[in-house]
């Protein structure tokens, strides 16, 4: 089994904002893989979580932390000790301050590099060699604060490539799934 997990915050309140981004790509593939066309995800491991099937067999656990962002350790941890899922076998879709809006990049192991959701995982895991897709919502603008940016919508005039970016991060999570982290990266950092 593989575990996708798409980082954000519960609540309607913040379904569309820069943080989020790692829910709107696991939405992105419950719709892909369910061929009813109905999004019903189970309340398991302080997530929403979805078994799925991916076009090729690939057995597959979507899982959003409702914990909130900095929490996050906690859904992930339950998960992978109750599946017993090798690390090689997660992988953490999240925002990235530090990469530009819609840029992508596939990591296998590394630091946080500052996004506490993310660092919470490797925390609650104990190691930073899980693999991560970082999707880039740029830098806030002027002296505005990073936490507040991130709490942000996205604007209209992003909405657009942001529909693009969901479609090509959801390519590479099956990608990723299909052929590994070695020839996701090729292929889309």
């Amino acid at each position: 089994m593989k575990l996708i997990v798409g980082l954000g915050n519960p609540g309607a309140k913040y379904r569309l904002n820069r943080h989020n981004i790692g829910y709107l790509v696991l939405a992105e593939l419950a719709t892909r893989f369910n061929n009813t066309g109905i999004y019903r995800p189970k309340i398991k491991f302080h997530a929403d979580s979805l078994d799925i099937q991916d076009h090729f067999g690939n057995s597959v656990l979507l899982l959003a932390p409702t914990t909130y962002m900095n929490r996050s350790g906690l859904s992930v941890g339950e998960a992978v000790k109750f599946y017993k899922i090798p690390n090689e076998e997660i992988l953490i879709v999240c925002d990235d301050l530090n990469l530009p809006f819609t840029k992508l990049r596939f990591r296998a192991e590394g630091s946080s590099g500052g996004q506490k959701g993310l660092a919470d995982v490797l925390r609650v895991l104990g190691t930073e060699k899980i693999p991560r897709l970082r999707i880039g919502i740029g830098q806030p603008p002027g002296q505005m604060d990073a936490a507040d940016y991130v709490l942000m919508n996205f604007t209209e005039k992003e909405r657009i490539d942001l529909d693009l970016t969901l479609k090509q991060a959801a390519d590479a999570v099956e990608c990723w799934i299909r052929f590994g982290i070695t020839e996701a990266m090729n292929k889309y950092n």
